[in-house]
């Protein structure tokens, strides 16, 4: 397979990060590449080294289980949120807590911020998604048309769009700007669990229960490829910062590496012991992290 597809090479495990008491939901990495957060059922998140695979800060202040983290663009500031409704957010440097952001009235189950930094967007179980001042706390809008669960959250490069995966087995697009959905993607036979642009914004990517991930060419929204081989709902998914690549994670326990321009599974990744929950590339796309319910993170280098 390595000889034919020679634009890729073997991703290895490099590192096992262990620490968390439960599930881990989710991961991030900061902009520079050096922090990499996780989000966890335990309760907490936690600040690691990448480089050290050492735990710098255990965040403590959540009341239940912890789903998703984002970093703001510059770094500084992270934002963690799950099912205790609220979205905490964090000094990155000091691990201390400036903010609790409260309105969503279910589970918290994504967020993400503006490129700018000057927007951040919740989704929740209450079918709706806010768009906060991170400065301020306050909530500025709340963007309804969901009719179900919206379990992610993604912005375009430029922060022109935002898309937001749901359960109602659709993909909204709105307008930041003014809150305004302008266009749904709905080919998915089931949950939307997860939505990511391409670095350059001329793809998105949706990923589902139905154990597809969709790719979609943001110039005229057309469906390029459906991707097939996971045995059990895809959780999440990320793109290389090349766009080349795609992973994708899956309850099926696996982390599948895609080309995206034939749509051909390149690896498949099976050291997990239960559910791939989480996924991210670092922002250079040498590393890849996967967040996992057997309390574990792994991170994986490719040998290119």
């Amino acid at each position: 397979m390595w000889s034919m597809l020679g634009a890729y090479t073997k991703w290895t495990c490099m590192r096992t990060l262990e620490g968390h008491g439960h599930w881990v939901h989710g991961v991030a990495f900061s902009p520079d590449g050096r922090l990499l957060a996780s989000a966890s059922a335990d309760r907490t998140v936690r600040l690691w080294g990448p480089s050290s695979g050492r735990c710098l800060r255990t965040l403590e202040g959540h009341t239940d289980t912890v789903l998703a983290v984002a970093f703001g663009p510059d770094g500084k500031v992270l934002a963690s949120a799950g099912w205790d409704q609220s979205i905490r957010l964090w000094d990155s440097a000091s691990g201390q807590c400036t903010g609790v952001l409260e309105g969503h009235t279910g589970w918290v189950l994504a967020v993400a911020f503006h490129p700018s930094g000057a927007l951040l967007a919740t989704a929740s179980a209450d079918k709706t998604v806010r768009l906060w001042d991170p400065d301020s706390g306050r909530c500025l809008r709340v963007l309804e048309g969901h009719s179900d669960d919206v379990n992610g959250i993604a912005f375009s490069p430029d922060g022109g769009l935002l898309a937001s995966a749901s359960q109602d087995r659709g993909v909204k697009l709105w307008d930041p700007a003014s809150g305004r959905s302008v266009r749904t993607l709905e080919r998915h036979a089931n949950w939307v669990n997860g939505v990511a642009f391409s670095p350059d914004g001329k793809l998105l990517a949706s990923a589902g229960q139905d154990r597809t991930i969709r790719l979609w060419d943001t110039v005229g929204w057309r469906l390029g490829r459906k991707l097939e081989g996971h045995t059990a709902p895809v959780d999440a998914i990320a793109l290389s910062s090349s766009r080349k690549l795609l992973a994708s994670a899956s309850a099926d326990k696996s982390i599948r590496l895609w080309d995206t321009a034939s749509g051909r599974c390149v690896q498949t990744i099976t050291e997990h012991t239960m559910a791939v929950l989480g996924i991210a590339f670092s922002p250079d796309g040498k590393v890849l992290a996967s967040a996992s319910a057997d309390k574990t993170i792994r991170l994986w280098v490719s040998a290119s």
